[in-house]
């Protein structure tokens, strides 16, 4: 056991150093951040969405904290082997300084070769930490036994205790140091600049989030920045200074332009209230949102670059090395299509792509909402698959109809008498004809009434009321575009193009 401790403090110690490292310079990989990254580009379509669907946006931090896991049980496991093996110490603690060093420089936005130096230290500080405490704890045994000399004991519970410690608090100084080495203060003085050109909200949005009947629970209108979903593959949030950033047009183009961030808020700027969502979103679920964007229309600079009669594809880049293609086709035929560099009144928080991301309507983002943009592309539809589409989902990702419970909560008792219910339903770019809700399976669908919209381009809040009486009841929802088109009954599961089915609650009233 005091071999398995030794290497638990040692591996410990290697991951403190790592972190601790990292958080001195945006330059330097996190080694566990760098793994991370590379075990979420390896997993295949069927590992992600089950990962999503389990832990929901949890999902980053639960691989993180299982890395960090593996790493300290592997630590504790070859320190005890050791004392049969010796030579299989520094094997292990090589593989691990060399594993970390290969996932630091793949991350496309650490590839500095410090990061192989902070591996390499890494490393070399849990083998030479492990290797003292092995050396304690042999001290000891060879004075006397540890079960009968408690002297020997303590000084080995000692020595372990201060390295677990100072292990501690070496990664939480670097966590620190990482978290406060943002590029907020840059963001802030993008706020500035955006100030002059962003207006407040439109009358015709605050005349909708007046228009609704006023039913508590109900999603807003505008989903609030701070609770608008994140689905993406960045293991952490890349923060990029926008004097550092510009984006690129190229490809089958007559003339390839790139942009900085002054350029384009130099650019004629328009706002458009748009819904978007992701692929991965279960009925039912949470990840889809309606919010304020305001950037330049992709159009206007497609149109300056001349886009080739040939280029049918429009590929994202990000600078997480994330791609998505969405048809050529769509930009231009009326829908909002944005490079958008402003959410809800405000620059892109880091974690929704500052410095800009790609806003298209009416597709999901897993095709077009390239977040932390780097490079737009132009290129044939056969010639290239995005991220997601070499990993099975479909190649086109156009949202579907969609409708949302969002009040009664399931599971919950309420009130009988008059029982109000209320939620939202999106099809972007086509809109929201009606939506309907039965109860307990019954043929009869009863209409809803439906709330103001700025556009066919967002979600519709819609709500009821029904006179319940004592007992247990099922609400199914279903909704209609504005083409008339039903939702689909389902149930069908999100892979590979979105899911499909009613959403359906189970409340009681009292």
């Amino acid at each position: 056991p005091h071999a398995a401790a030794a290497g638990l403090a040692g591996a410990g110690v290697a991951l403190a150093v790592g972190e601790l490292l990292a958080g001195l310079s945006r330059r330097v990989a996190s080694l566990v951040i760098a793994v991370a990254d590379v075990v979420i580009r390896q997993a295949d379509a069927e590992t992600a969405g089950a990962a999503i669907e389990v832990f929901g946006t949890t999902n980053k931090p639960v691989l993180i904290t299982g890395i960090v896991v593996i790493t300290l049980a592997v630590g504790a496991a070859t320190a005890a082997a050791s004392i049969r093996r010796p030579a299989i110490l520094g094997t292990v603690y090589a593989v691990f300084g060399l594993a970390g060093a290969w996932a630091a420089v793949r991350s496309p936005l650490h590839s500095d070769g410090l990061s192989v130096v902070v591996a390499a230290l890494a490393a070399l500080a849990g083998w030479l930490t492990t290797r003292w405490l092995l050396a304690v704890a042999a001290a000891a045994l060879a004075a006397e036994s540890l079960l009968e000399e408690p002297a020997g004991r303590r000084r080995f519970i000692v020595s372990f205790s201060s390295v677990a410690a100072l292990a501690a608090m070496g990664a939480a100084v670097g966590r620190r140091l990482r978290s406060a080495n943002t590029v907020e203060a840059q963001r802030a003085e993008v706020a500035e600049q955006l100030a002059t050109v962003i207006e407040p909200p439109p009358t015709e949005v605050m005349a909708v989030e007046q228009s609704v009947a006023e039913v508590e629970g109900i999603s807003p209108y505008v989903t609030p920045t701070e609770d608008f979903y994140r689905i993406d593959i960045a293991a952490e949030i890349p923060q990029i200074d926008p004097a550092d950033w510009s984006l690129r047009i190229d490809g089958l183009v007559d003339q390839p332009l790139e942009f900085t961030l002054d350029d384009l808020l130099a650019e004629e700027l328009v706002e458009r209230t748009v819904t978007i969502s992701c692929v991965s979103n279960p009925i039912g679920g949470r990840y889809a949102g309606n919010a304020r964007w305001t950037g330049v229309p992709l159009e206007s600079l497609l149109d300056r670059a001349g886009v080739h009669d040939d280029a049918d594809q429009i590929i994202g880049r990000s600078f997480t090395g994330w791609t998505g293609g969405f048809p050529r086709s769509v930009v231009g035929d009326g829908r909002t299509a944005l490079v958008a560099v402003g959410m809800n009144g405000e620059p892109l928080p880091t974690r929704h792509g500052f410095p800009a991301r790609l806003i298209v309507a009416g597709l999901y983002g897993y095709v077009s909402a390239t977040k932390w943009l780097s490079n737009i592309e132009l290129t044939r539809w056969d010639a290239f698959d995005g991220y997601w589409i070499d990993r099975g989902w479909a190649k086109e990702g156009p949202v579907k109809v969609t409708s949302r419970i969002d009040v009664p909560k399931g599971g919950l008792r309420v009130p009988s008498g008059t029982v109000a219910l209320g939620g939202v339903a999106w099809a972007p770019t086509r809109g929201i004809s009606a939506v309907e809700i039965r109860i307990d399976d019954a043929d009869e669908w009863i209409p809803a009434q439906l709330g103001d919209t700025v556009s066919d381009e967002t979600w519709v809040q819609w709500s009821a009321a029904l006179q319940l009486t004592p007992g247990t009841y099922s609400i199914d929802v279903r909704a209609y575009d504005g083409d008339g088109q039903p939702q689909h009954a389902g149930p069908k599961s999100v892979f590979p193009d979105g899911a499909e089915g009613y959403h359906r609650v189970r409340f009681q009233t009292i």
